[in-house]
């Protein structure tokens, strides 16, 4: 999606961000039973996000942007997840790049990137490929000419956020350097070189990210859109982040979206379409006791989702409120954020699944689509292994230990 001329407007307060959001949110899911049918993607959505000022809600003062709370981004994606969880994964990179190459100050790229994010360019990801040992491992590199730029070889998976994106951040690493060295290589899908193969996605969740293939046949690239980031930091000694949990809270937001999409389809659907078992003897399966204490408990389970995930995302910002920011209070953040997207792996799951149950058979009918709930949340909720994080939790807990800063995992 190339950045145009069209004015997009600058939504300076949380409030207005979010009213924006629900709008958008309304249009969205209009068509998403359509999508899914259709096997559609959400391209048409992606580009009225881009031009509602949404993506820019990040971008510091000093670029000309509004600087908003971290939470506001996090609340944002639960509204749009909730509309279309393929929007909101679509959209999960754009915002934790957005956060993090304002790490790099007034150096390249980070000015060019903002004027293209404030005009409405998203942020795309191709970070993960296949083939390695572990998933944080790289395999694609990007090596400097005598020239003074640089060439870029490899083929990433999951490249989700790919799709709709002006910018690609491309996880590299930096040949004859030690392995852990690493580089984040800036292009654009229409450079010579970068082809996008995002029908490869087959997961049977999630559809609608496209998050497939991208293939890096000896691209040249700038010096200026190469951030050299030098050997992976010792996960104990290092200075704090909060980068890593503002990722995972965008991440539960995705999560807990669908949740309550889930939850409130599948109680519609109870209320005008669900038939009451005879045994019962009411004229309504939403009289049914059983049905009515179920939705109950999910309904609490889904409160309790929310609730953690916009405690996790206000500690984010509150973290980086601090004159500096220090590792006791990143880890509240991250132990938080951990918390919510460990349940939101069990919960959400339930929730969604949980609804069918209560839908009865009808509910599994194509024409439909309430089963894409279940299958979006089971597929998305293992980006990452909740059983990582509990173990965090437990040491925290039990010894005091601060979790460990571990890219954007934690």
């Amino acid at each position: 999606m190339t950045v145009t001329d069209v004015h997009v407007p600058t939504l300076t307060t949380p409030a207005a961000a979010l009213a924006v959001a629900g709008d958008l949110a309304g249009e969205i899911a209009g068509g998403a039973v359509q999508r899914e049918l259709d096997g559609v993607w959400p391209v048409d959505a992606l580009r009225a996000v881009s031009g509602s000022g949404l993506l820019s809600i990040l971008v510091p003062t000093r670029f000309g942007g509004p600087d908003l709370p971290r939470a506001t981004a996090v609340e944002v994606l639960r509204i749009l997840s909730r509309a279309d969880s393929a929007v909101g994964q679509l959209l999960l990179s754009h915002y934790v790049l957005s956060a993090a190459i304002r790490g790099l100050g007034d150096a390249d790229p980070a000015p060019r990137l903002y004027a293209d994010i404030l005009a409405g360019a998203q942020l795309g990801n191709a970070s993960v490929e296949r083939g390695t040992r572990t998933s944080a491992e790289r395999l694609t590199t990007v090596t400097r000419r005598s020239t003074g730029d640089w060439v870029l070889r490899g083929t990433k998976y999951y490249a989700t956020g790919a799709l709709g994106a002006s910018w690609i951040a491309v996880a590299a690493r930096i040949p004859g350097t030690e392995p852990t060295h690493g580089a984040t290589v800036f292009v654009r899908p229409e450079d010579p070189g970068v082809r996008l193969d995002l029908e490869r996605w087959s997961s049977f969740g999630q559809r609608g990210t496209a998050s497939g293939e991208v293939v890096l046949d000896d691209v040249v690239v700038a010096d200026a859109f190469v951030v050299d980031e030098g050997p992976d930091p010792d996960p104990v000694t290092a200075d704090p982040s909060v980068l890593g949990a503002f990722d995972q809270a965008l991440h539960a937001a995705v999560d807990i979206g669908i949740a309550r999409a889930a939850l409130e389809e599948g109680a519609d659907f109870v209320r005008t379409k669900s038939r009451p078992w005879f045994e019962a003897q009411v004229d309504s399966a939403a009289d049914e006791p059983h049905v009515v204490r179920r939705f109950g408990e999910l309904t609490a389970r889904l409160y309790a989702l929310e609730a953690l995930l916009a405690q996790g995302a206000d500690l984010v910002d509150a973290a980086l409120a601090e004159p500096e920011l220090t590792r006791p209070a990143a880890a509240r953040a991250s132990l938080t954020v951990a918390a919510a997207k460990a349940l939101a792996q069990e919960f959400a799951v339930e929730i969604a699944s949980g609804v069918l149950e209560l839908t009865g058979a009808s509910g599994t009918g194509l024409e439909y689509a309430l089963d894409r709930h279940w299958r979006n949340v089971r597929v998305h909720s293992l980006h990452d292994p909740a059983r990582w994080k509990y173990v965090h939790l437990g040491n925290h807990t039990l010894r005091g230990t601060l979790p460990p800063r571990r890219g954007v995992l934690l």
